[in-house]
């Protein structure tokens, strides 16, 4: 994860919302977010924020992460992720969060692999690098 703690150090505000919200699109994407997927999402939030959110913080933005995806659809939220996070190493970074999310509870389902393929359209990452990460962060 050190990789990943690199390309989020300096990161706040909406540019860190962009990588809570993606996750949660992973996370949801199969229409379950599970208990497994909850506790690897705040866990790598934690980690990754050294502890800079509460736990009240983060479960109002699930809340608004939700309602905006009822309301603007994925593809609308996806693009909204980009818009948040201009360098491409934070793209990466933010997509590889997602899979793992995605990977937590052991298999990436179609839904979720739709999700990632979709998501790294999306953010200007090829399907090739896409797949790539889900092999070596999803074990699939």
């Amino acid at each position: 994860m050190s990789e990943l703690r690199v390309a989020v150090a300096g990161l706040v505000g909406a540019e860190l919302e962009a990588f809570v919200e993606i996750m949660f699109l992973a996370a949801s994407s199969d229409g379950d977010f599970s208990d497994i997927e909850r506790r690897h999402f705040v866990s790598s939030l934690e980690s990754l924020t050294d502890g800079r959110w509460t736990q009240a913080a983060l479960e109002q933005l699930l809340e608004r992460a939700t309602q905006d995806l009822a309301r603007s659809g994925r593809a609308a939220r996806l693009s909204a992720v980009r818009d948040r996070l201009p360098q491409p190493g934070a793209r990466r970074a933010a997509l590889s969060l997602a899979i793992q999310v995605a990977a937590s509870d052991g298999i990436v389902r179609t839904s979720e692999r739709e999700l990632i393929l979709e998501a790294a359209e999306i953010l200007g990452i090829t399907r090739e690098d896409a797949a790539d990460l889900v092999t070596k962060l999803g074990g699939g």
